[in-house]
């Protein structure tokens, strides 16, 4: 018995060694996946971009921005004087907040008054990150007050704690719902991880059975097979994102602010650039269990920890934000959620479907350069 299982043993290493995709995918998957927890996985909200809007334009209100700006957790990206501007900014996610100073800021503070209000204007969307950013700029403020405390005292001797008084608004999200900030990526997600599995192991499957040698030396052209095969995953995976929106609404409450024609558009180039990922699996992948775990490895992991699903881009290592333009999900996410809670037009996300589309062109020529040069070889 011991002879029988070491034999069995002995021929599937053997196995394990020849495949070398499938040795790849074991050692590098566990160490992948440790430094992608590692590094990117960080609830600590960092560099976050502001914007200020300074009515007063005194010394005093120059003090304030920079005692926020210097702390490591705050960048000031934009000085605005238009009112409309702010739409702007938030609605494009060009910054995460808005600092607004009133007219006469410097001369209440001296006149020892004790509500002196300033203005925080916070993106929603991220009711767990608006809330962290609302606390790091109250944080900010207090550290303010009390070098303000100083300064007060040894001019007009009069000693007050806490001049400011700080009033912050939540656009897009005011009851900052996790659900309402989570359904976009989820749908991401589950499009990616389904579109890429399914399509990779349709066109294996054809090779295990050996089908695919007669399409070879048939009539049918390589991209024929491919719009052909890529069709009925794009309806299905089409239905699903309907489904699922449509149980975000009836479960959560989450509606569609935005335009339904942007959402469709937006769903198809992702689906479009979801499938070319498939394809290109299925080409270098020989097996269905390959072509498996390679699917599963490259839509799973990535659209959950680098797509911005649940942990912030911005807040992780400059290294990892390059590295999280691997997935499409991280586009998509951008449009749905801009789309559904924002309700934004175009002009907020176009970016975002050049990127969708130069992804899909990518994937797909690679696919069929590799598809023709096997061909040429067989």
């Amino acid at each position: 018995m011991l002879n029988r299982i070491a034999a069995i043993s002995k021929k599937e290493i053997k196995q394990l060694i020849r495949d070398k995709r499938m040795m790849f995918v074991i050692f590098f998957f566990p160490v992948f996946l440790l430094i992608i927890f590692g590094y990117a996985v960080n609830f600590d909200v960092e560099n976050i971009k502001i914007a200020v809007r300074d009515n007063d334009k005194s010394a005093l209100s120059r003090d304030l921005i920079s005692t926020i700006s210097s702390s490591s957790y705050f960048e000031v990206v934009e000085y605005y004087d238009n009112n409309e501007r702010a739409n702007t900014i938030l609605n494009e996610g060009i910054a995460k907040g808005i600092l607004i100073i009133p007219i006469g800021f410097e001369k209440e503070i001296y006149s020892a008054k004790k509500d002196v209000k300033i203005q925080i204007l916070l993106d929603g969307v991220d009711g767990n990150t608006a809330t962290i950013i609302q606390n790091y700029s109250l944080a900010a403020i207090l550290s303010f007050n009390k070098k303000l405390n100083k300064m007060a005292t040894s001019k007009i001797g009069v000693n007050f704690e806490t001049p400011i008084d700080v009033q912050s608004r939540f656009w897009f999200n005011p009851e900052l719902q996790t659900t309402i900030y989570l359904i976009p990526g989820l749908i991401a997600l589950i499009l990616i991880v389904t579109a890429v599995i399914a399509i990779s192991l349709s066109f294996v499957r054809e090779k295990e059975r050996g089908t695919i040698e007669q399409i070879n030396v048939s009539s049918v052209r390589i991209l024929e097979l491919l719009v052909g095969k890529l069709f009925p995953y794009l309806v299905i995976s089409f239905i699903n994102a309907s489904v699922i929106l449509l149980a975000g609404y009836i479960l959560f409450g989450v509606i569609v602010n935005g335009s339904y024609a942007l959402l469709i558009i937006s769903t198809l180039l992702f689906l479009f650039a979801s499938t070319s990922i498939g394809i290109f699996i299925s080409v270098i992948a020989n097996s269905q269990q390959v072509a498996f775990s390679i699917a599963t490895f490259v839509s799973l992991l990535p659209s959950t920890i680098l797509s911005g699903f649940i942990f912030p881009i911005d807040s992780m290592p400059p290294i990892i934000q390059v590295l999280t333009n691997i997935t499409p999900a991280k586009y998509f996410i951008v449009v749905l959620r801009g789309i559904i809670i924002k309700g934004v037009g175009l002009n907020a996300f176009w970016e975002q479907w050049i990127y969708l589309l130069l992804f899909s062109s990518f994937f797909l020529i690679l696919s069929i350069i590799i598809y023709n040069k096997s061909l040429k070889k067989a």
